[in-house]
Formats: structure tokens, sequence, C-alpha cells
């Protein structure tokens, strides 16, 4: 799943191509808003919050969308042929640009006054102008029996984190996955890492967290299980974390990040 970096930087491509711009197309091609038609309204905003996409237009309404597993947002020149079958979820089209929603794991068109529907369970986002670190790590600190590699990934801690800033930044902090959040004297300092991380990244079509761009040399452990670790020479371990059907990929050097 896109993390924050990968949805912020799919924002500002869909900001570029549509914001300040009065849409001469809308088709929303999901049965609840099959009949929406927002065709004269200008685009006013379009803004990231951890993994979701708020496009605010005119007359006070919200496009909110989430890529999931496989979602994307491709913008082209409007006139280019569009993906055909039955892949495109959301077209949204100007006298320039069109900028088509493929696989859309979410499409939402509700009233901007009520977009806490969609986004208002969600913890601080890491990549937002108003990120609180202090209220991120007190909703961590509400889960003391919890895994640290759980609580990361759950949104509602703090947004944006996925598995591999998880992977990574645990590594970096030599903190194992496993620890529960109640055995982690230094959240803050793990907090700003990932933060940190993303942030290096933002503006960057690819993740690396070694600081060097290189392929094959841009991140410590994630994407490298079997292979030795760049700090010690242990096997990188890879595992699952969390109850079925939410478990997801984590990645750990057992020697480099002790329980």
């Amino acid at each position: 799943m896109p993390e924050g970096d990968a949805v912020y930087r799919t924002a500002r491509r869909l900001r570029e191509a549509l914001d300040g711009r009065a849409l001469t197309r809308s088709d929303f091609r999901v049965p609840r808003h099959a009949t929406a038609d927002l065709t004269g309204r200008t685009v006013l905003e379009t803004t990231s919050y951890g993994k979701h996409l708020l496009t605010r237009v005119e007359g006070g309404l919200t496009i909110h969308t989430h890529l999931r597993m496989d979602g994307r947002w491709v913008v082209m020149p409007e006139g280019r042929r569009m993906p055909g079958g039955d892949l495109v979820r959301l077209v949204l089209a100007n006298a320039e640009w069109q900028a088509v929603g493929v696989r859309l794991g979410m499409v939402d068109l509700l009233r901007t006054d009520r977009e806490d529907t969609v986004i208002g369970h969600l913890g601080p986002d890491l990549l937002g102008p108003g990120w609180d670190q202090a209220e991120a790590v007190r909703r961590l600190r509400e889960h003391q029996d919890t895994t640290i590699g759980e609580a990361l990934l759950d949104q509602r801690n703090l947004a944006g984190i996925g598995t591999i800033y998880r992977a990574e930044t645990l590594f970096l902090r030599g903190v194992s996955p496993w620890r529960p959040v109640g055995g982690i004297d230094d959240l803050d300092g793990l907090v700003s890492l990932a933060r940190r991380l993303l942030e290096a990244n933002k503006h960057h079509a690819s993740t690396v967290t070694t600081g060097d761009r290189r392929r094959g040399y841009e991140t410590w452990v994630y994407g490298r299980a079997g292979r030795p670790c760049r700090r010690c020479g242990s096997r990188i371990r890879r595992g699952e974390m969390g109850s079925r059907p939410q478990e997801r990929l984590i990645l750990w050097c057992d020697h480099c990040q002790r329980d």
C-alpha cells in the first residue's frame, strides 16, 4: 500500500493539474455517486492526509479517495486515451488535463464540512502542516501492551506510516517490532525519526533510508529478507504481524533489534 510520502506526491500531481481550474468533466464510476456531476465547478485545493486524498471543489464539496493496495492516479493531457476496461473509478478533467483514478480503493463525495467522517478517526498526519508529535506519542502510549510494530501501523495513532517506514524506523532505532509500546523509553525519538524519513522522501519517487540512492542500497531491512544485515551481517528476518486478515509484512534484524 502506498505510504504517506507516495500519497503526498500524488496530491502534488493532482494539485498541479486540477487546482484553480474549472472541471469540464467528472465521471464517477462507482454506484454510490454514479449520477454526480461536478462540471463547471472549480477545484479549490487538493491535499493529502496520511494515506487519504482530499480534492475540494466549489460549492462546499470534497472528493475523498484512497489508493489502498492497487490504486493510483494517472495525470495525462485532456483527450489522451484512458485505460480501458472497468479499472477506472473516477475521472476529473479540465481544458488541459485529465486525472484518472485507477483501481481506487475508496471514492466518496461529501460536504467539505463533513470531512471528519472519513479522516476524523486518524491520528496526526506525519507530513501535514499541523503535525502534532505530542499527540501522536500520547496516542501510542495508550497502547502499552501492543507491540510497537502493530501500533505504528495503526493509523488512529499517527497517519502515514506503512510497512516500509515501520521496518526502517525500528531498525534505525534498534527496536524489535515485537517489543510492547510500554517497553520503549524514547517514543518521542522514534516518532521524530519516522517523520524525518518521510520528509526526506516526499519529493522523490524512490524510498531511501540509507542515504544511498544507488539501486539495491536504498534500505536497511525492507526488501532484504534473508540477506546480510548491513550493520552486523546477520540474516534479515521476515514475518507477519497482526491478527488475520489484517496481518502485514515485517522485516527486522534479530541482532540489531533485540526484544
